[in-house]
Parts: C-alpha cells; structure tokens; sequence
C-alpha cells in the first residue's frame, strides 16, 4: 500500500524540519533581509514549523486545518527559494541546478499539501 499525501507531507516536514535544525548555518543564508531580527531565529523558527505542521498533518483531527496551513507555509517560504538562486549565482553547476529546481517543486509540494487537507486515512 502507498502511503497517503498526508503521510508523505508529513515524513517531508519532518526530513525538513530536523534539518533546518541540525544545519541551521546552511538555511540562515537565504531568509530574505527583508524579515526583522537575526536569521537564525527564522531558521529555527521555520524548522520548529515544520515539526509542528508534520505532527498536525499525520493527525487525523487536526489534518484538514494543518494541510491548508502547510500550503500557505509553503507558498510563504517560497521567496526564500528565489533568494536561493540569486545567491548561489557564482557556485557550482551542481548547487545552482538544485537551486532552480525547488523553484517548480515548491508547486508540487503545495498541490501535497491540499490534498493532505483532503486525506481522510
């Protein structure tokens, strides 16, 4: 049996989440300068985030309401993906080509992120 959107949204969130955790140094980079205070507390913030939307979607209770917050969270973190870009001009073929490629997959993610609101298993 494969698992549900709302299980694969969540094992993404926490994959993610723990990341943004672990490496923190590596997301601190692109969180756009336009946001106040230090990008480390958005780092966390955005990994702690994700760990919160992980467990609410893998919820059945909460799935709805967190399915449709993952996809505003995901539309609104989309900007840090641009900043990506711009910022990994001048390195490898290898990291700009993962770069670009979030940009189209943040759409996917999004579309995931709907249908887990919708997942009733």
């Amino acid at each position: 049996m494969t698992p549900g959107p709302a299980a694969l949204l969540s094992a993404t969130f926490v994959v993610t989440g723990l990341t943004h955790l672990i490496r923190p140094r590596t997301f601190d980079a692109i969180v756009p300068r336009t946001l106040p205070g230090p990008a480390r507390a958005w780092t966390i913030g955005s990994g702690l985030t994700e760990l919160v939307l992980a467990g609410a979607v893998w919820n059945r209770r909460t799935r709805r309401v967190a399915g449709l917050a993952s996809a505003a969270f995901l539309v609104a973190v989309f900007p840090a993906n641009v900043r990506t870009v711009r910022i990994l001009r001048g390195r490898s073929a290898r990291a700009r080509a993962i770069a670009w490629a979030r940009l189209p997959l943040q759409v996917p993610l999004v579309m995931l992120a709907l249908r887990a609101a919708a997942d009733p298993r």
